[in-house]
């Protein structure tokens, strides 16, 4: 049995992972604002999985177990938040918008001893704000519980560029694609081609974390063309692959 490692506190600070390097499951009795100033950013619960490039912030709600993993070399700011203070009203774990005011807010505050002075309390105070007006972005790719769908997730998880049918699928893993749909929707809240969709994009993410041409990427993860994943790419971030801001 995996032994849970109980951190109470979440730091504020910065901490630097190399291309792989991980943070075991822990939890905190505080809150916690986790951010890539550079590389990729992926947090696992038993729930699934959130990953975050340089445009995107992950927060942690208290005592929620979770564990980190590097994509790329990693620049990793944290914030940590009283219990008490719920500033987004989130108690499961969301990704959030950063934009370049924010960004560099989050570097500032983590970057500079954790003390009360005042002038911390209003860069505090700023970066709480800008926070509340970050959108949140659907970037959460959930764990199915039901064996048939959890065989077929990982299937498609080893090779997010099968493209086989959710009836082809059904047929490995013993299941009805009527059965599949019903449980995609039922245990993940989603239909199989966006629980795939956000897959894809979360395995594009990691190989452009590791300097991967866009084309490649595309072919990597599933899309016909690159024109079509660039397009898919660009409707969920904002952005081009091309100018993904991995640092």
């Amino acid at each position: 049995m995996t032994r849970i490692r109980h951190a109470p506190i979440a730091p504020t600070r910065t901490q630097r992972l190399a291309h792989g390097g991980t943070i075991d499951a822990h939890r905190h009795d505080n809150h916690q604002i986790v951010y890539a100033g550079r590389g990729v950013l992926a947090v696992t619960t038993s729930s699934g999985s959130w990953v975050a490039p340089g445009n995107r912030a992950i927060w942690v709600p208290a005592g929620t177990v979770h564990a980190h993993l590097a994509h790329g070399e990693l620049d990793l700011h944290l914030v940590g938040l009283p219990a008490t203070h719920n500033p987004l009203g989130l108690d499961v774990p969301t990704v959030l918008a950063v934009g370049p005011l924010l960004r560099e807010l989050i570097i500032a505050y983590t970057g500079v001893p954790d003390d009360d002075t005042p002038e911390r309390a209003r860069l505090r105070a700023v970066l709480l704000d800008q926070l509340r007006a970050s959108p949140q972005q659907p970037l959460h790719l959930p764990r199915p519980a039901a064996p048939p769908l959890r065989t077929l997730c990982e299937i498609l998880q080893a090779d997010p560029a099968d493209n086989r049918t959710l009836a082809e699928l059904g047929r490995e893993v013993g299941a009805s694609s009527r059965t599949l749909s019903r449980l995609f929707r039922s245990d993940l809240g989603m239909t199989f081609p966006q629980w795939r969709t956000q897959l894809r994009l979360q395995h594009a993410l990691v190989l452009l974390a590791e300097k991967e041409p866009v084309t490649t990427v595309a072919h990597q993860c599933g899309w016909s063309s690159a024109s079509a994943f660039i397009d898919v790419f660009r409707r969920t971030f904002g952005h081009t692959p091309g100018s993904h801001p991995a640092e």
